[in-house]
């Protein structure tokens, strides 16, 4: 099928149709339009034109509410909303662009924040919004910001499991007293230990008893290390990476010869780099508020990379139990730099690929398929003549 036909089908199916469930996909928002007047109503898609899955709306955006992730070219004119499900593009109404493109770009300039780009597209964060910007942004990537969400949902799951270990040991305490099966003490346990224990039962689900599994003899002494136990973590010495390139490396103390220098285990390397994610994942299971996410970005910043960030924290090594929380948190975003550098550039390769198809699609809309008048006004309004 060529883009001209797929084009014309985008334009039909963007017009309001009446999907699964009953409405036409669209909802109605008072606003201004491209000549300056006002008008009562204009239509907003709530649904993708190509599989009808809701968007779910966004609270960053007055003009353009359409879905948690859009995408857009300030200079070409165009604006879309990308479906998290089948992953297409669909192209907003060229009436509804001006006012939405002027926010987006004033938004990206003030609160934006860069986690990777390509010369094509730029994907950025702005609180809840993630926002594909075409063209390079002239911002520094940021991609641990991305990383931090991670943390911030690890706390959201930990009060969840507390709330229902919470529940669980009221209903037990309120059944064992009703039945005459549980006395003071027995209520007292339960209500101090239950959540705690369901937290820790869905930590050891999730993560096992140990951070590494070998076999490696101690260079003094010959004691054999068979495993890194979680539990021995606040024990654990982590320092920066030796060669260029490398993350945290981690040093068990021998326990037979106490030595740690020319003994003990020392893991480095990209078994290293995994077995310090690991703790320190394990370490954080309970995750962290977005104050104290932010703080530890914060430190990054100020570092100027994850690199320098994990030579200020730990300088040339220090126990997981002594680092302070927020430096330790701010250590487990950099540690995952790497590997969320490597995620991201997999996702905008599959950005840039869906954008040459959209564009292709939206230049034959906007060109073809849209009334000269108002096409031509739109552009002046962009280029900022009239």
């Amino acid at each position: 099928m060529s883009a001209r036909t797929r084009a014309r089908g985008s334009e039909e199916s963007s017009r309001p149709v009446r999907n699964k469930e009953g409405d036409n996909g669209c909802r109605r928002k008072s606003g201004p339009t491209l000549s300056g007047a006002r008008v009562t109503e204009t239509l907003l898609y709530t649904h993708c034109l190509v599989c009808h899955t809701p968007f779910p709306p966004n609270e960053e955006l007055e003009y353009f509410s359409t879905s948690k992730r859009v995408a857009y070219d300030a200079e070409r004119g165009r604006l879309w909303a990308i479906c998290r499900s089948c992953k297409r593009w669909s192209l907003a109404p060229i009436e509804e662009r001006w006012e939405a493109l002027e926010e987006l770009e004033k938004l990206v300039k003030d609160r934006a924040k860069l986690l990777s780009q390509t010369d094509n597209v730029a994907l950025l964060r702005a609180g809840e919004l993630e926002v594909v910007r075409v063209g390079r942004a002239n911002l520094t990537e940021e991609a641990w910001w991305r990383y931090g969400r991670e943390l911030t949902h690890r706390a959201a799951r930990h009060q969840k499991l507390t709330f229902i270990g919470t529940a669980a040991a009221g209903a037990a305490i309120a059944g064992g007293w009703a039945s005459g099966g549980l006395g003071w003490l027995g209520a007292w346990f339960l209500w101090e230990n239950a959540p705690e224990q369901l937290t820790h039962a869905a930590r050891w689900l999730r993560f096992g008893g140990s951070a590494w599994r070998g076999r490696r003899r101690c260079a003094r002494c010959g004691q054999i290390f068979r495993s890194v136990a979680y539990r021995d973590r606040k024990q654990l010495i982590l320092s920066p990476g030796t060669a260029e390139g490398e993350a945290l490396s981690v040093t068990q103390r021998c326990s037979v010869c106490g030595d740690v220098e020319e003994g003990g285990l020392h893991l480095r390397g990209k078994e290293g780099e995994v077995v310090s994610r690991r703790l320190l994942a394990f370490h954080h299971h309970s995750g962290a508020s977005e104050k104290r996410v932010r703080s530890a970005t914060r430190l990054i910043e100020e570092a100027g990379s994850p690199e320098d960030l994990t030579r200020v924290v730990i300088k040339e090594g220090r126990r997981l139990g002594d680092l302070q929380r927020t430096g330790a948190i701010a250590l487990e975003i950099a540690a995952n730099d790497t590997l969320e550098q490597r995620l991201l550039e997999l996702e905008l390769a599959e950005i840039e690929a869906h954008w040459k198809e959209e564009e292709e699609l939206a230049s034959i809309i906007d060109g073809e398929l849209t009334p000269l008048p108002l096409m031509e006004n739109f552009r002046r309004k962009i280029i900022g003549i009239g």
